[in-house]
């Protein structure tokens, strides 16, 4: 039987029920794949070609012919294996849960000694004979909150949230300094193997506990210490490439890990997985917060005062819309960011001794800033002149370079009114 174009739409469309109403407005139904469920009509090679491979993932991905029982049960479990899925959402959840304990217990510490907080600083549960302050409990649990926020990040069911709390905890003592590569690691493979059986038994209860602390316990066995020494190698080799060569490594360092922060991953938790600290922690730092300060900073027309302040000291990411859009508008930060990691490494020697985390984190709740005062406190105190290194590298730098930056790209049209408004 030979049908023409639109019979073979209303065929394609019967046998996809599933697939978006959205979908079927676009050339996708040209795709050759389906145009096999359709018997009788071959659509034209010109309109084959029209359909880029990403739509051909999105007319298949929920298609039930090309889904058999086992990417139904995956869908039943809300298992997905995609970037989004874990670079994305497991990975910023992990920053997360790192910055609710690792942060904020060495925080607590720094504040405690720097001014006198015996509230602080005296102890307050011993365990194992090793003696605990407030922060220093709140650091001790890291791999468990790491762990539990790739968890709810997975959308694993309670059971299977509750058990990472062991996971998190095994993976990373196991993995040492490279501790958060192994939970993200340890935890998702963990997580889904918890989300597979779970509710499949009578005895759930017992069986779903087992099995994802079991997965979890048995990786961190085997795997947590080589990905923590792995971890600890990358982040040591750029650490020791930007002592080595502080302008190029300063250039490379803050473009990277600044790019990273707006971008809709965690450059929090690349650091914290590499330890990126010393030097190169610095020149992190100030990547990031030319992205922040300097979005804020040049979209200020646009966005007054409540956009200066979800940008500068909440997070670029608010930009991420607007940058698909026109990525002409990232020109600005990114040259700040690039001006601002050799000044620095190489004019101030900025140094970001504090946790690793805070390398990604710039302005956002001046996280940055406060791990670079932590790693000071930890060291004797910082100098005047460190002090100006770092709000010029933090604040004024990107302030005023990303907005002057931007009026050649204005007044060439590449950035126009109302481009940069969130």
């Amino acid at each position: 039987m030979v049908m023409d174009e639109a019979g073979w739409l209303a065929s394609v469309a019967e046998r996809c029920p599933l697939l978006d109403e959205r979908i079927w407005n676009t050339p996708l139904p040209h795709l050759w794949l389906a145009a096999g469920r359709a018997p009788g009509y071959n659509p034209a090679p010109a309109a084959i070609a029209r359909c880029g491979a990403g739509r051909f993932r999105a007319a298949t991905r929920h298609s039930p012919t090309m889904n058999g029982p086992i990417a139904a049960f995956l869908r039943r479990k809300d298992i997905e294996f995609s970037f989004k899925r874990y670079a994305i959402d497991a990975l910023g959840a992990m920053a997360q849960g790192l910055f609710c304990s690792l942060l904020v217990g060495t925080i607590l510490d720094t504040a405690g000694r720097q001014f006198g907080i015996h509230a602080l600083t005296r102890t307050v549960a011993t365990v194992a004979g090793m003696t605990y302050t407030v922060g220093g409990l709140a650091m001790a649990m890291s791999g468990p909150a790491m762990a539990t926020a790739i968890g709810w990040a997975l959308k694993a069911p309670p059971l299977v949230l509750f058990s990472l709390v062991t996971v998190g905890f095994a993976s990373n003592a196991l993995g040492g300094a490279g501790g958060p590569l192994a939970v993200l690691f340890v935890a998702v493979v963990a997580a889904e193997c918890g989300k597979l059986v779970s509710k499949e038994t009578k005895v759930d209860i017992l069986v779903t506990p087992l099995a994802t602390i079991g997965v979890g316990l048995a990786l961190s066995a085997l795997l947590a210490p080589a990905l923590g020494r792995a971890a600890m190698k990358v982040g040591a080799l750029v650490m020791w490439a930007t002592d080595l060569q502080p302008f190029l490594m300063g250039i490379a360092v803050a473009v990277v890990v600044g790019m990273a922060l707006t971008l809709p991953i965690s450059s929090a938790a690349i650091c914290a997985a590499l330890g990126l600290t010393g030097l190169a922690g610095g020149a992190a730092v100030a990547g990031c917060c030319a992205q922040m300060v300097g979005f804020a900073a040049m979209s200020f027309r646009e966005n007054r005062w409540g956009g200066l302040v979800s940008q500068g000291l909440g997070t670029s990411m608010l930009q991420m819309g607007n940058i698909v859009r026109n990525p002409r508008i990232w020109i600005p930060p990114t040259v700040a960011s690039a001006i601002g990691g050799p000044v620095a490494t190489c004019l101030f020697r900025l140094r970001m001794d504090g946790p690793a985390v805070s390398s990604g984190m710039g302005t956002c709740g001046l996280v940055g800033p406060i791990g670079v005062w932590t790693g000071w406190a930890q060291n004797g105190g910082g100098t005047a002149l460190d002090w100006l290194g770092l709000a010029l590298v933090a604040i004024v730098l990107p302030a005023v370079l990303a907005p002057l930056l931007a009026v050649p790209l204005r007044r060439a049209g590449w950035i126009k009114p109302g481009d940069l408004r969130i």
